[in-house]
């Protein structure tokens, strides 16, 4: 008989361990996913959106074109999770498997920061982003807030092509005179990973004017001023957030988290419920919250549960994947990240370049054709 693998959510993580699995068993994988969305977006895509350089429908694949042998996607919601049992509840039934992953994400959590929904703008949603799209271009001018309100966040890079990108915007609409921009971080670097990225970075906000406030969270908004953390007060005429991240309600409810995320043993995702396993952003890995390190996550998973199979050995987590920066001016840098197959991190940085963007189209067209069969 064959053994039921049981997949919560279709991102990166997902939808790269499914695959991997199919390839692996072909027809004789049985691997369901169940994610309530009815499509997948590169995260990235979200700054093209909101700058009006694309739209929803264009970034969105429906996930009615990811087809693979072994593997069935079904669009239902959540309702509880029972990890001793590897039972899952949803609106449309109850699911039970032999190997669990869960690949939830992270949510957003707009009601940890007082005044963020009513006073401020988020782009880190695709409903947040496509709003943007039709904010930015009534804006003529004044102060502008990229602010993040709450860490781990995913993709630490993001605020600051949010801010970069920003530039470029405003000076092509010719009020960038007319505008300052701050960004506020609660990290110490813009990338910490990376000393060579961060540096360029605060080089590129420095010749940009664009003001930076390191170790600062954004804690509350009124109708004109954001509140940071240590009492100073920003006045704003746009405000540019990055949400407080959370775990989905389901997986708090269903007691798997802690100190806010799912724990987890780091070198081969395994929960603390035996063949129940945590990837991506609802891991507690201490590694950044981004796309290609779910990715690396899943490889680790796949090899676990064929290993168990009798399918191959089981490979410890690398921790590995790339942070890509947009500079929205058709430049993109990137950085390769290895926390894990050495004694320290290593970290491959790419100064931006017209190169870089070549980089980051490969890196789309390559998921979208093993995903969704291009």
């Amino acid at each position: 008989m064959k053994s039921k693998v049981l997949i919560l959510g279709a991102g990166f993580g997902g939808l790269e361990l499914a695959t991997l699995l199919s390839e692996a068993l072909d027809k004789d994988a049985d691997v369901t996913i169940i994610d309530k969305n009815d499509r997948f977006t590169f995260g990235y895509s979200r700054i093209d959106v909101m700058f009006g350089k694309t739209t929803l429908d264009t970034v969105c694949l429906p996930y009615d074109t990811f087809g693979k042998p072994g593997i069935r996607l079904v669009r239902e919601t959540i309702s509880y999770i029972d990890a001793d049992a590897r039972r899952v509840t949803t609106n449309g039934g109850v699911y039970e498997a032999d190997y669990l992953v869960i690949a939830l994400g992270a949510d957003y959590d707009m009601g940890a920061t007082p005044g963020l929904a009513e006073h401020g703008n988020e782009f880190y949603s695709n409903a947040g982003a496509d709003r943007l799209r039709g904010v930015l271009p009534d804006f003529t001018g004044g102060s502008v807030i990229v602010g993040i309100c709450g860490f781990p966040y995913k993709c630490p890079p993001g605020p600051s092509e949010c801010a970069l990108t920003l530039h470029h915007y405003l000076t092509e609409q010719g009020i960038r005179d007319k505008c300052d921009i701050t960004f506020v971080s609660p990290l110490s670097t813009p990338m910490p990973a990376s000393a060579e990225m961060a540096q360029a970075l605060m080089d590129s906000f420095e010749e940009f004017n664009i003001r930076l406030l390191r170790q600062r969270t954004v804690v509350r908004l009124d109708e004109k001023h954001a509140v940071l953390d240590d009492g100073t007060e920003l006045p704003f005429d746009l405000f540019l957030g990055v949400p407080k991240h959370t775990p989905p309600q389901v997986v708090i409810d269903s007691g798997l988290t802690e100190d806010g995320w799912v724990p987890i043993d780091l070198a081969t995702l395994e929960t603390r419920f035996p063949n129940v396993y945590a990837i991506g952003d609802i891991a507690a890995t201490g590694l950044p919250k981004s796309g290609t390190f779910a990715e690396s996550a899943a490889r680790c998973v796949s090899t676990a549960i064929l290993a168990k199979l009798e399918r191959g050995d089981a490979e410890r987590n690398t921790g590995t994947g790339t942070c890509i920066v947009e500079y929205g001016d058709g430049r993109v840098s990137y950085a390769e990240l290895d926390f894990l197959t050495g004694a320290s991190l290593k970290a491959v940085y790419h100064p931006p370049s017209i190169a870089g963007k070549t980089f980051k189209d490969g890196f789309d067209d390559t998921r979208r054709e093993r995903w969704f069969n291009g």
